[in-house]
């Protein structure tokens, strides 16, 4: 009778038969203190552990957002490098135009003073003769060099936001279009302060949406060169 009772007296309190009973079997039926004791220990243990699996989750989670944030910051440098690189090679780019520019003009002169030269006769400061009775031969206009196409090195893209508002940037011809996704989503991330949704890139006229396999074409290759206008909607998660 003395098992029955404290079994009885056990659920109770409110404990699971099944455990009181345990219980009871593992203290040897030294009675409901024993038992009781023994009930609690096990709860006490299973509540640590759940506390120690918590910790090491909560410091999990905390060194993948570290690792994440190291690692948007390490793009966010590395595409700054980039921003420095092409503005100097950009400046260097019209340095050599602006040398090329005023050596064509030097050479024209040049060439105009040979011609003249050779026409009178003379040295370039030197009055022409009197004209004769015949007409001389006309003289040949200084050659022209046929215009060649331009070959762009440099794409400007603006990127108009969801939001009304704009960003612009200077991208490589042959840069893949994922370099200008790129630069969207950390610059909205840098703004929300996070996590942000996955765009979708459009160009502005004729409208079309550009797909993952486009990504990874060149700006040159998509018709977006010397300059686009592209649109940023929110793409759903698939």
């Amino acid at each position: 009778m003395a098992e029955l009772t404290a079994l009885e007296s056990l659920i109770e309190m409110g404990f699971p038969r099944g455990r009181a009973e345990k219980a009871l079997a593992l203290t040897g039926n030294q009675g409901i203190e024993a038992a009781m004791d023994w009930m609690l220990e096990l709860l006490a243990q299973k509540q640590r552990e759940r506390e120690e699996r918590e910790e090491r989750e909560a410091l999990e989670r905390e060194r993948q957002r570290r690792r994440q944030g190291q690692e948007l910051s390490a793009a966010r440098q590395r595409l700054q490098e980039d921003e420095m690189r092409r503005a100097a090679e950009e400046r260097r780019r019209e340095k050599a135009e602006e040398l090329a520019a005023r050596q064509r003009v030097r050479e024209k002169i040049e060439r105009d003073k040979a011609e003249r030269a050779k026409k009178y006769g003379g040295s370039v400061g030197s009055q022409p003769p009197p004209p004769t009775t015949e007409p001389g031969p006309v003289p040949a206009s200084p050659s022209q060099e046929p215009p060649t196409k331009r070959e762009y090195d440099q794409c400007r893209i603006q990127v108009r936001l969801p939001d009304g508002t704009s960003l612009t940037q200077t991208f490589r011809a042959r840069e893949q279009l994922a370099a200008v996704r790129l630069y969207v989503e950390l610059h909205r991330g840098e703004e929300l302060g996070g996590g942000q949704d996955p765009v979708q890139l459009l160009s502005g006229f004729p409208r079309r949406a550009f797909s993952e396999a486009d990504m990874e074409r060149p700006l040159q290759e998509l018709g977006l060169v010397p300059s686009a206008v592209l649109i940023v909607a929110k793409k759903c998660p698939s």
